[in-house]
């Protein structure tokens, strides 16, 4: 669309282009010179073409396409599931005058396009300049946003997977959300939250007089517990989308995510909460707080529910507020939507259990009693904090280049935190508030086992075996100084190509760091570009490329079918002035990551990592944008779809 500045800018020098030429002609240009509309025709299974109509005001003439100095051009928005087919092309033809090939009464374009999915319309400008036998006037512009008929989201439906379409399915980042559930109802064995259960039940049998009512503010308590985690993020998100649009809260999550002081800061905080949780000091809220709400809970109505679901929350803080900061940074790496939707599902799988013991109190006689078997859940716990803390520290190396946290830095501490984790559940290790094990039970032994069968898989990552099944969590194997065996050798692409920016792609590939330097090797080569949109801190990129793009047929078309060029869009690399791009708002932005997740919003309209685009070398998308999704096969026939779209 176009900006309001430009706008202006037009308007202005459309007014001094009239008054100019009133003075010296003694009459004003038409309000428009050319009046436009659209149709679109059916020409094919998912395939239109679109018509431009523009009628030209008598005496005036204007020009085509290709001519040399005012052209009239048509520009697209990014088309959501429509695949523009070429370039738009004249259907009248125009007239000879005055050595030039100008249009009369009437000029007509088509554009043809196909339908990939949905029924998204198709938005543009046509911007063009009209001339009479005397004076020419300014640049002119209509905007246009074409419907596309409504049986188009039937007819592509089936053919959506084939020409890689996100589905709706794969918006979701359903790891991301079925973690987020685990996570929420493991909080209930954790010892600041499970001594709030009887308070719970007790305070339910006390304030109901009667059954119907009892049930109706458990529910009320569940649904309170879910809108104190889940309103505040939500808030936050809907105001910076009101205030600057998705562009702005995209800007802000990644900051979030990717810069090195929340990083920093939140890498502290685990580590500060596992000394608590390891029995050195204890951190609970303030106490005025929690007791200001533990009062309102003493009053009857929804009230007191509410206060008693605050409590709750606020008491459950030192336990589940490294967890819930954990979760919420990382879904920030999806669509501005995700935070909201991973906080809904910790919260509700949070809540559940309390509602459910609200309505049926009988169930707690079933419930395991206090002990010191919850002491140990929390070492777990902070165990577990540790190995996760340094998530954040290796978010900040890797996107400030600082070295500090290689692959096999990083696994070193997991392995020995993960043994140390073994050690304790089979009683060789004790902390301050543990009670002395007798006799090792089943359930430490099975969580022995799996522990150190966990360390015992980590190991060859040491010597750089991919570990596909932690490739999210891990640093990239290029940061691994000793790799031996086909990860280091068989997976050459040639030779390094020479690049403006530095670029570290997994498998031994080679790439670019520009859409710039991508397209020219493309057309040297007659080849399309595959361009891929990640970031540094991306775990789900890294699992796309230790799951998907190591596969032999998917890794085989990318090495040898492609140029790529890899888009990181946390990359924290101070550019030099030339290369400054200014948003339109007016802003410079000045450093790699926020000029790559630009280009990333208004080249491909994509805001969420991972996401890959296939170019001609023509610069035209030859398939839908695709995004995280793990299924092989799909995304082997996403490539070929390119490689046969533009041949």
């Amino acid at each position: 669309m176009i900006s309001i500045r430009k706008i202006i800018l037009s308007l202005v020098a459309c007014i001094l282009g009239v008054s100019v030429s009133f003075a010296q002609t003694g009459f004003t240009a038409p309000e428009k010179t050319v009046s436009w509309k659209s149709a679109i025709e059916k020409t094919g299974e998912n395939t239109y073409e679109i018509t431009f109509s523009g009628k030209i005001v008598d005496g005036w003439h204007t020009y085509g396409l290709e001519h040399e100095y005012s052209p009239t051009e048509i520009s697209y928005e990014q088309p959501e599931g429509i695949q523009l087919e070429g370039e738009p092309y004249e259907k009248s033809s125009p007239s000879e005058y005055a050595g030039e090939k100008v249009f009369f009464g009437e000029i007509v374009f088509g554009q043809k396009i196909t339908v990939t999915g949905g029924n998204a319309p198709l938005k543009g400008t046509i911007s063009w300049r009209s001339c009479n036998d005397v004076s020419c006037a300014s640049p002119e512009y209509w905007d246009f946003d074409i419907a596309i008929p409504e049986e188009t989201a039937a007819d592509t439906a089936a053919a959506g997977e084939i020409n890689g379409v996100q589905n709706e399915d794969e918006g979701f980042n359903w790891a991301l959300i079925i973690e987020a559930i685990l996570w929420g109802f493991g909080m209930l064995l954790t010892p600041c939250v499970f001594p709030m259960v009887p308070m719970t039940v007790s305070f339910f049998l006390k304030s109901s007089s009667n059954p119907a009512e009892g049930r109706f503010k458990a529910s009320m308590y569940g649904l309170f517990i879910v809108l104190l985690y889940t309103l505040p993020i939500s808030v936050i998100v809907l105001a910076t989308w009101l205030i600057g649009g998705s562009a702005v809260t995209a800007d802000i999550f990644n900051w979030l995510a990717t810069h090195w002081i929340p990083n920093i800061l939140f890498f502290i905080i685990f580590m500060v909460f596992a000394a608590s949780f390891f029995g050195a000091f204890e951190i609970t809220m303030p106490s005025s707080l929690v007791n200001k709400s533990d009062k309102g809970a003493d009053k009857k109505g929804l009230v007191g529910v509410f206060f008693m679901a605050l409590t709750l929350v606020l008491v459950s803080f030192s336990c589940t507020g490294p967890i819930v900061s954990s979760v919420l940074i990382r879904s920030t790496q999806g669509e501005f939507w995700t935070p909201m939707v991973t906080m809904l599902a910790f919260s509700i799988a949070f809540a559940l259990p309390f509602t459910i013991l609200a309505l049926f109190p009988s169930l707690m006689d079933k419930l395991p009693k206090s002990g010191g078997w919850l002491n140990s859940v929390k070492v777990v716990f902070g165990f577990i904090e540790v190995a996760f803390g340094f998530k954040f520290l290796s978010v900040a190396d890797q996107t400030y280049h600082w070295g500090l946290l290689d692959r096999e830095i990083y696994l070193a501490i997991w392995i020995v935190v993960f043994t140390l984790l073994g050690f304790y559940l089979i009683g060789k290790i004790r902390f301050a508030n543990d009670e002395k094990i007798e006799h090792l039970s089943v359930t430490r032994l099975a969580l022995a086992i799996a522990v150190f069968s966990f360390v015992v898989y980590m190991i060859p990552g040491m010597f750089g075996a991919p570990l596909k099944g932690l490739s999210g969590y891990l640093p990239p194997i290029t940061t691994q100084d000793f790799v031996i065996g086909q990860y280091a050798v068989a997976q050459s692409a040639g030779p390094e190509p020479e690049t403006k920016y530095e670029v570290s792609l997994p498998l031994g590939l080679n790439g670019y760091s520009t859409i710039e330097e991508g397209l020219a090797e493309a057309r040297k080569q007659n080849k399309p570009v595959f361009v891929d949109i990640t970031g540094h801190g991306c775990v789900n990129c890294r699992e796309m490329e230790s799951k998907v793009w190591s596969d032999p047929e998917v890794l085989q078309l990318l090495r040898d079918e492609f140029i790529i060029v890899a888009l990181y869009t946390d990359d924290k690399l101070k550019l030099p002035e030339k290369d400054w791009v200014k948003a339109e708002n007016g802003d410079y932005l000045k450093d790699l990551g926020r000029v790559n997740s630009y280009i990333a919003r208004k080249r491909f309209n994509v805001s969420a990592q991972p996401a890959y685009a296939l170019l001609s070398p023509n610069d035209e998308l030859l398939v839908p944008v695709r995004g995280y999704n793990l299924d092989v096969k799909a995304f082997a026939d996403f490539l070929r779809k390119g490689i046969e779209n533009m041949k």
